[in-house]
């Protein structure tokens, strides 16, 4: 079928449209506290209205999903991204009108074991996607988020549940690291990756700052050797994406997303933090911080290389550039030294993600493509708002005297278990057996993961 001209008459409906949009589409005043939490608060109540976990049919916690029903919807781990998002944004501005719903979705997704594995998404579970829901809850632990009810996991208690868990998985493949995938009928637990041994790091070394306990960070040391003696972390700080077990790891995929970049960056400052400013770490920040600068940000605007030239972004992807704003705000936190090359960084971006904020029905949802001013790419998401509104609101940063993540020294509040996570199933046996349709469904599921890094980018493996 092919498109027809429109009549002048239809024409001149539509420029009244574009007219109507432009002047709805999103503009801020980073010089503004009140213009910057506006816009933070407008961005963040677009992205809500993708969440139907409150409505009924919905799922509590959960957005809709996954792929592909509907064909546009979301995986688990995303889920858990946005509250974590949230709960900065609450941190940030000062707004706590998420702060129920996102406490009741994280407590609704903490898992019969209390490990966040539910074992609802036990066909599609990687160590990144428990991992997510992990940094989530350390978050939380870290910013004395309202706590949860009696009788429930606290934040901290989760994240050490996480950490407890994938702490008993590497083995001797490779010569360690996590899998991607947990249980081996998953297609995926053949793969090692950047993003599950990253969140695993992350999560450690937060561990380690928070509570003092020197055992988060000696593993937090020993993930990081793992990720350069591998390869995945090359000479030049380059982070690529992974390999398989089959051919030792070294079949690594070189393509580079910005949240494995930034995920393993805002380890590397909780460990610089947590070692009173300690030379190799600040080294291992400053090249972690200038190869992100160098991929990640031409023009000084963030942008996600691997899919972003050709509009090529899977739903995971549009989200990236949430954490990597998010957590290079982190760390200019954790790591002052690197606060001049940051902020910048962040503005510019976020005049670019303001302007490209001018699509969809009401004229303002935002597109990924921050690099192309107010010429909406017509794509919109979860994803995309949600890194709109971190960039955004991490701007506040240049402005006001935002705190630094909390520990226990420094007025963090949340109780600990260290043996959180003990009655988690690790013999994957033991939960309930997938059938021959849910095994087919959960290899379809990670396939399309898959073939999203290694069809997709396979060219750039060597």
């Amino acid at each position: 079928m092919f498109p027809t001209l429109p009549s002048r008459a239809s024409a001149a409906v539509a420029v009244l449209l574009l007219a109507s949009t432009a002047v709805q589409a999103i503009t801020v005043d980073l010089t503004s506290v009140a213009s910057i939490k506006d816009t933070a608060a407008t961005l963040a109540y677009d992205m809500m209205t993708f969440y139907k976990g409150n409505v009924s049919g919905g799922i509590i916690g959960v957005l809709p999903g996954p792929p592909p029903n509907p064909p546009n919807g979301y995986y688990w781990w995303e889920s858990g991204a946005m509250w974590g998002t949230l709960i900065d944004y609450w941190h940030y501005t000062g707004d706590s009108s998420y702060n129920d719903v996102a406490a009741k979705g994280i407590q609704a997704q903490v898992g019969e074991d209390l490990d966040m594995m539910p074992r609802n998404w036990s066909q599609s579970m990687g160590n990144d996607d428990q991992g997510f829901w992990g940094m989530t809850a350390m978050t939380a632990a870290e910013t004395n988020f309202q706590a949860p009810p009696a009788g429930a996991p606290s934040w901290l208690a989760l994240a050490q549940a996480v950490f407890n868990t994938q702490a008993k998985r590497p083995d001797n493949e490779c010569g360690g690291g996590l899998r991607w995938q947990v249980y081996p009928y998953l297609t995926g637990y053949d793969y090692k990756n950047s993003i599950a041994n990253g969140c695993f790091f992350n999560i450690a070394s937060r561990l380690a700052r928070f509570t003092g306990n020197n055992t988060y960070s000696e593993h937090a040391e020993k993930t990081w050797d793992w990720i350069r003696a591998v390869g995945y972390m090359d000479k030049d700080y380059n982070v690529y994406d992974g390999g398989h077990i089959g051919h030792n790891c070294t079949d690594i995929n070189k393509v580079q997303f910005s949240y494995n970049m930034a995920v393993w960056l805002l380890g590397a400052a909780n460990m610089y933090n947590y070692t009173n400013g300690s030379p190799i770490w600040q080294e291992r920040v400053s090249l972690l911080l200038n190869s992100t600068f160098n991929t990640f940000f031409p023009q000084d605007i963030a942008y996600e290389v691997a899919c972003e030239p050709k509009l090529s972004c899977t739903t995971d992807m549009f989200s990236f550039k949430a954490y990597v704003t998010r957590w290079l705000a982190a760390t200019a936190l954790l790591a002052p030294f690197t606060r001049p090359l940051i902020l910048p960084k962040l503005k510019t971006s976020a005049v670019a993600a303001a302007k490209q904020c001018s699509g969809g029905a009401n004229g303002r949802m935002c597109g990924v493509s921050w690099s192309k001013g107010d010429v909406w790419d017509g794509t919109s998401g979860v994803g995309q708002q949600m890194a709109a509104m971190s960039v955004v609101f991490t701007n506040l940063l240049a402005l006001e005297d935002i705190a630094p993540p909390l520990t226990r020294a420094t007025g963090g509040t949340s109780e600990g278990n260290p043996d959180a996570g003990s009655k988690s199933v690790e013999n994957p046996a033991a939960i309930k057996p997938a059938t021959g349709a849910d095994k087919a469904g959960a290899g379809i599921l990670t396939t399309l993961l898959l073939v999203g890094v290694t069809g997709m980018f396979g060219w750039m493996s060597l």
